[in-house]
């Protein structure tokens, strides 16, 4: 997965790669030709006295310091640029994967999981990226010519660089091995950090008014706990790996000098030809420490493509048609016939044989208990939810037969939980048309009955909305997302559930405002009260996901014991109250 995230999203960068590794090339030949030429200045300058060498020599190095110098520069320049651009593209694709989502894959991942694996995943998979552009690529290119370079030195001492080579990748190698368990623990339980925290942001009103502030945090410190321990635990590891390294390194330098000193001495090896030596073991040595440095990396990489390529690989279930409808006929027509609806696994269908109808110009509500299917069947006609059975036509023309964005042009929707986005109350309800003038905001807030709160505020329209909407209440947030949906002027107005946080007058005035403003529009309202939806033309009452009675709040008095039931019910909830 990860060879196949990297040959994917790197390819539109070959050229940079090309380019660090001809950088890198040319660097590296320059600093293993800097110890020959050392060894040179202490053979033939120091050693005969003869300063002219000296100079011109040391004017060489000069030189190639300089060319390693800018190479090496410009070679991770480019690679930091090129994992940067390949970090962006991963997170786009990501993000517009998600995007193309569904409910159902959105809560098959979760949020939390699926905004780790859109930062934290993308990071650790970028600075493998960074880490193999600046280290991976000199690493081989200085062992190899490392190699040649030292026994080109001397041969009788290469037999040192064949022991310290093999025992330092075996014991990085070792500890790499060691470290794969921990890194993938610890990918998931960021994941169980991460939910931990945006349930305790998202509900801290629930928290502290159930006084559970201690079981919270006791819940959190679990979590933080296990990630804190895992992150040691590799930590730990990664700790060994300098150590090691250093005591190999080091192990080897007084070996070559304790066998290069008596060769010295035999007259078989000139002191500079074993300062030399030495410094093309460190540079073996140090190449072997990146590479192994670069590979402890993978596996946890590796864990993060996998993640990221499971999104990436998920397919929606609501998926775009082959052959879209973008133009027809008819203003907001909404038919079901015989809908059904059934998640993966589950038992017993959601939604069974629903059909109805519902016309521009009339008002058709949809009532029943919790848990009936209401917000369910509404959700199937934006394709939030495909149908699994049946059909669901706008205008005539099956929805998942219609292009996309052609299908939500003609539908305003108000989610039973209406979500508000940082921003200020303008960009919000822009939402609905990005080209609305200010006169059409407080248009769509007087019928909304939003216009008074919103003027009190102190910016007005620009007045600040914070995440969620968490700055107003929740009937406030109500009337924006209602007047969002006003905004748009669609041709099918689906409120699922959308009255509930009103009080009585503002429900009946928000709804004599609607009245005039949705005359030609095809009206949907999902409700619990009965008083919001007793003026309704069409009443569709659900029980366990089936349609049980329908027709006018007089009619279903008359023909269905479940609307009955419902209207008593309430009723004798007011007579109590």
């Amino acid at each position: 997965m990860l060879l196949r995230l990297l040959r994917t999203h790197l390819r539109p960068y070959a050229g940079f790669l090309s380019m660090v590794v001809v950088l890198q090339l040319i660097g590296t030949i320059a600093s293993l030709y800097l110890p020959s030429l050392n060894a040179d200045i202490i053979d033939e300058g120091v050693a005969k006295g003869d300063t002219g060498y000296i100079m011109r020599t040391g004017g060489w190095m000069l030189a190639v310091s300089l060319v390693q110098i800018i190479c090496t520069v410009t070679a991770v320049y480019y690679g930091a640029k090129t994992a940067a651009l390949f970090g962006r593209d991963v997170r786009a694709a990501v993000f517009h994967r998600v995007g193309e989502f569904s409910a159902r894959e959105v809560n098959q991942f979760g949020a939390p999981t699926l905004i780790s694996r859109s930062t934290n995943d993308v990071t650790q998979i970028q600075m493998l990226v960074v880490t193999t552009c600046t280290m991976l690529v000199a690493a081989p290119i200085t062992m190899v010519g490392g190699i040649f370079m030292a026994v080109r030195e001397d041969v009788g001492l290469s037999w040192l660089v064949a022991v310290a080579v093999p025992l330092l990748a075996a014991s990085i190698g070792l500890i790499a091995s060691r470290m794969v368990p921990q890194f993938r623990r610890m990918q998931v339980n960021i994941d169980g950090v991460n939910r931990v925290l945006r349930e305790q942001i998202t509900g801290i009103r629930v928290v502290r008014a159930f006084v559970r502030e201690p079981h919270e945090t006791q819940r959190f410190g679990e979590a933080n706990a296990n990630l804190t321990d895992t992150a040691v635990r590799a930590g730990r590891l990664m700790a060994l790996v300098f150590p090691v390294v250093m005591l190999i390194l080091n192990v080897s330098s007084i070996a070559v000098l304790w066998f290069g000193a008596s060769r010295v001495e035999n007259g078989t090896m000139q002191v500079g030809a074993l300062t030399a030596f030495l410094s093309y073991l460190i540079q073996i040595l140090f190449s072997v420490m990146m590479a192994t440095f670069v590979m402890i990396m993978v596996p946890r990489a590796s864990v993060c493509a996998d993640r990221i390529s499971e999104v990436l690989g998920t397919e929606s279930s609501v998926r775009p048609p082959t052959n879209p409808v973008s133009t027809f006929t008819g203003r907001g027509d909404l038919v079901f016939e015989h809908a059904e609806f059934q998640y993966p696994g589950a038992a017993e269908p959601v939604l069974r044989d629903v059909s109805f109808a519902a016309s521009p110009g009339q008002t058709t509500a949809i009532i029943g208990s919790t848990g009936a299917g209401k917000t369910t069947l509404i959700s199937l006609v934006p394709r939030l939810f495909d149908a699994t059975g049946g059909l669901v036509l706008v205008n005539g023309v099956d929805v998942r037969e219609i292009e996309p964005d052609a299908l939500w042009e003609r539908i305003g929707l108000v989610p039973q939980r209406p979500y508000l986005f940082s921003g200020t109350v303008a960009s919000n309800l822009r939402y609905g048309n990005p080209d609305a003038g200010d006169d059409e905001l407080w248009e769509a807030l007087e019928i909304a009955q939003g216009k008074d709160f919103v003027a009190a505020m102190p910016d007005g329209l620009d007045s600040p909305i914070a995440q969620g909407g968490t700055n107003v209440s929740g009937g406030q947030r109500q009337r924006l997302a209602i007047a969002r949906a006003l905004v748009r002027k669609p041709e099918i107005y689906l409120f699922d559930d959308s009255f509930s946080a009103l009080d009585l007058a503002t429900d009946a005035r928000l709804r004599a405002a609607l009245a005039p403003i949705t005359a030609d529009a095809c009206v949907v309202i999902v409700a619990q009260r009965v008083s919001t939806i007793v003026d309704a033309d069409q009443i569709v009452v659900l029980e366990d996901g089936a349609v049980v009675g329908k027709g006018t709040h007089d009619e279903l008095l008359d023909t269905c014991p479940t609307y009955v039931e419902i209207v008593e019910s309430q009723r004798s909830a007011e007579e109590a109250a």
